[in-house]
């Protein structure tokens, strides 16, 4: 479509060793519908190269930009690197506190991590290993920071696997909060001109909330769009005004005081996809 591009999201995939082809319908009706796919973690199950060589091959018959972060499942077997490295050479930019901008969009991906939100949220007192607890979300908010500062596109999206709001967890229960995401990972986010925020995790929360500032955060959850959206591919589409860096972001500084930019959210209509509806009843997380 001109003058606008088409960005897809979605996450929680849990691709099993056993799901070869399973993803390819769902990979096409993506390729139909979007300029660039965004995965918000959990690419993998168990986090094993052999689950990451099966979505590889799934998504190599389609041609556009896929950006990816890690989530906690592809960590699982302490094999994250290796998943990381797979995935790389299959084309997709997995990213870990990096920046990438394609077609005018700046995108800035962690994975994130738990700590809980708001004035309950984790305190790094105690016992060191609380306070190692603490210290991850923190480094994980730092490199999200790093991450939009250096993006001067027009329009800055935030990749996350872990949720920066408690908005979009609510619905699953209250004693899982603090694993599902922390408010750590929303103070860069208020900082800057943030567009658009996605993230995973929550199979069972909320389609979208928002930062204090306003910032539109989606909950792009596989097993959650599959139960929201019957009929419906699992993953949604944002429609974005094509347009290269913008003139009047800052040289420096983070300060610059602009609402985040107002975008057309767009969810396609289903070609029938089996992946969705295989992974709806699975395990959270």
């Amino acid at each position: 479509m001109a003058g606008v591009v088409r960005v897809a999201a979605i996450a929680d995939l849990h691709c099993s060793k056993t799901a070869q082809g399973a993803f390819q319908p769902l990979f096409a009706k993506i390729a139909e519908s979007a300029d660039v796919l965004l995965i918000a973690g959990d690419l993998t199950d168990y986090g094993l190269p052999d689950e990451a060589r099966v979505l590889a091959r799934d998504l190599a018959p389609i041609h556009l930009p896929v950006i990816a972060v890690l989530g906690n499942h592809d960590f699982e077997s302490g094999r994250g690197d290796e998943v990381r490295q797979i995935l790389t050479d299959a084309g997709v930019v997995v990213l870990d506190g990096d920046a990438y901008e394609t077609q005018g969009i700046g995108i800035a991906g962690i994975k994130g991590f738990g700590g809980g939100f708001g004035p309950r949220a984790l305190g790094p007192w105690g016992e060191a290993i609380i306070k190692q607890f603490v210290r991850e979300a923190v480094d994980e908010a730092l490199k999200l920071e790093a991450a939009l500062a250096r993006l001067r596109t027009r329009h800055l999206f935030a990749l996350l696997h872990y949720s920066p709001i408690q908005q979009t967890v609510e619905g699953e229960p209250l004693e899982i909060y603090p694993f599902l995401g922390s408010s750590r990972l929303e103070e860069p986010l208020n900082r800057y001109p943030v567009s658009l925020v996605v993230h995973g995790h929550a199979h069972r929360g909320q389609l979208e909330g928002a930062t204090t500032s306003g910032v539109p955060v989606y909950n792009v959850s596989m097993p959650l769009l599959t139960r929201s959206f019957s009929g419906r591919p699992p993953f949604r589409v944002f429609e974005v005004p094509a347009g290269d860096a913008a003139a009047d972001r800052p040289s420096t500084g983070p300060t610059r005081e602009v609402a985040p930019t107002p975008l057309h959210d767009v969810v396609p209509q289903l070609v029938g996809s089996a992946v969705g509806e295989r992974r709806s009843g699975e395990r959270r997380g």
